[in-house]
């Protein structure tokens, strides 16, 4: 009896989701729960540190400023090459710049020099994660993944960064107290984490170079259309060959090209096709993703305009509670955001993505927007907790349906494009809450975040509840013929209509000319 239950707790938390997906997905959950360690160091020291070499408040917060932008733009452009240039290779070259910017934040107390080396190195001002890796990873996730482990793989991905995150954050401040009070040197404490940043920069490089060939984009088409194959009821084995065959000649295998070039004509016509270093979207995937940005960039401006610290800053000026007691309920809200994500992935697979995404994140929306109400300590701390519990179930479905419903060649750059939305929305929030905090007016802050996080609620359920990303009956429909796999057959599986595929010639296919039946979105 006991090993059937553990068997089932087990199968309800996913754990068989991470153990087939294989090891390439331990080692990039792994990668981004030592980066979300690693970050609690610079965004819980930085000021700090800053202030102990004796920079003007005014280049501080340009130092923030500049190196939030660098981060945007660098991150979109490698998440726009990332598939053309590898991905591995990009999360290796990462790993690489965050050891270079440990080195010479733990050396140098140039301003300039340092404000290079966190543009350049992508350091986190703010904790969370920066940069184009979590946007390649993602990617590398949900090619590795199927729609059955997805959303499993996804949360797992989540919740072990979440919690990594929450305990780098503790840990580098224990660490800071007990050199401090050893050495009597600050400084001298705050040189030591910065060498750890680096040494965890070099941990990551390791982690990457285990990766193997399948998180690529060549890796990640093959082994999708050769499971569309398995699936067909036709002889198809030596056409099989020809078409995985035929997927590869544009794309990159990351650190070597070891898969074979086809000699097909439809391979030939790739071959001299010319292709870009820059992802592509189609206009198909712009019909569909660009309603989810705006969405998303209403988000994000609701959590920028009442991020942690401020909810912080908020219950001090109401209640006058002490440092201490701040930080345990920091530290709680994080505690609960990453344990109920665990859920997200087994409540995905009972109600569907999207409503897995509304039906938790409206709670929390309703939450925030009654943070000002309670007169009492108790219950604003039980609106917050509750809020913070429910607050984080929506990002592994979100990344799960943005991977289903764009092409494979475009989900690196797509979701590059979504964390770009995101933080240029999220970085406007706290000028709002700045000015209305400056005319006695905080509370309306979390009003407004309230009604923003309303409106992205319900537009996501009116606007996507009906689109078919469950994959339950993909393998009753008729998917035409993928020998030929191209742009366009990319295209058929996002068109929302029924389309005709061309007619081959008789000498490479013989006369078949059905009618495909696209997924409906």
């Amino acid at each position: 009896m006991a090993p059937t239950l553990l068997t089932r707790f087990a199968s309800f938390l996913g754990l068989p989701s991470l153990r087939k997906t294989g090891l390439d997905a331990y080692l990039i959950i792994s990668l981004r729960s030592l980066r979300l360690f690693s970050a609690g160091i610079p965004s819980l020291i930085l000021a700090l540190f800053f202030s102990t070499l004796h920079f003007p408040d005014s280049r501080i917060g340009i130092f923030m400023t500049l190196t939030l932008l660098g981060d945007v733009i660098l991150s979109l452009l490698l998440t726009l090459i990332a598939d053309k240039l590898g991905r591995r290779r990009i999360l290796l070259g990462g790993s690489l710049l965050m050891a270079l910017s440990g080195v010479v934040f733990a050396l140098s107390e140039n301003f300039w020099l340092l404000l290079g080396a966190a543009v350049v190195g992508v350091i986190s001002v703010t904790g969370a994660d920066c940069g184009p890796f979590r946007a390649v990873e993602e990617s590398m996730l949900s090619g590795l993944t199927d729609e059955r482990t997805r959303s499993d793989v996804l949360t797992w991905y989540v919740t072990s960064s979440t919690m990594a995150g929450a305990v780098g954050t503790e840990v580098a401040g224990r660490v800071v107290h007990w050199i401090e009070r050893s050495s009597g040197d600050v400084k001298k404490a705050y040189h030591v984490l910065f060498w750890g940043y680096a040494g965890f920069g070099v941990l990551g490089c390791v982690l990457c170079l285990g990766l193997s060939g399948r998180c690529e984009i060549a890796g990640e088409k093959a082994a999708e259309m050769k499971e569309r194959s398995r699936n067909r009821t036709d002889d198809g084995g030596e056409e099989e060959e020809v078409l995985l065959q035929a997927m590869t000649p544009s794309t990159t295998d990351g650190f070597d090209d070891d898969t074979p070039h086809a000699t097909s004509p439809s391979a030939t016509r790739a071959s001299n096709t010319p292709t870009s270093y820059i992802s592509q979207i189609s206009p198909t995937t712009f019909t569909i993703i660009y309603k989810l940005w705006i969405l998303l960039a209403i988000d994000s401006l609701a959590d920028g305009m009442t991020p942690y610290s401020l909810m912080n800053y908020y219950i001090s000026l109401k209640f006058s509670l002490p440092k201490s007691t701040l930080g345990d309920i920091t530290s709680a809200s994080m505690f609960l955001c990453a344990v109920s994500s665990i859920f997200a992935g087994p409540l995905s697979k009972h109600i569907g993505l999207i409503n897995t995404m509304v039906f938790t994140h409206l709670p929390s929306s309703i939450a925030s927007a009654f943070i000002p109400l309670p007169r009492s300590v108790g219950w604003t701390v039980a609106l917050l907790l509750f809020r913070a519990a429910l607050n984080s179930m929506d990002q592994a479905p979100r990344t799960a349906f943005i991977a289903k419903v764009v092409r494979p060649g475009e989900r690196t750059g797509v979701m590059g494009i979504t964390a770009m939305v995101r933080q240029l929305a999220m970085s406007v929030g706290p000028s709002i809450t700045g000015v209305l905090a400056g005319n006695d007016r905080f509370w309306a802050a979390f009003l407004a975040t309230g009604i923003c996080r309303i409106v992205y609620d319900l537009g996501l359920w009116v606007l996507f509840v009906n689109v078919d990303v469950s994959g339950q009956k993909e393998d009753e429909r008729e998917e035409g013929e993928w020998g030929s796999v191209d742009e366009e057959a990319w295209d058929g599986l996002l068109s929302g209509s029924e389309t005709e595929t061309e007619s081959e010639s008789e000498s490479e296919r013989g006369s078949k000319d059905e009618e495909r039946v696209a997924r409906v979105v």
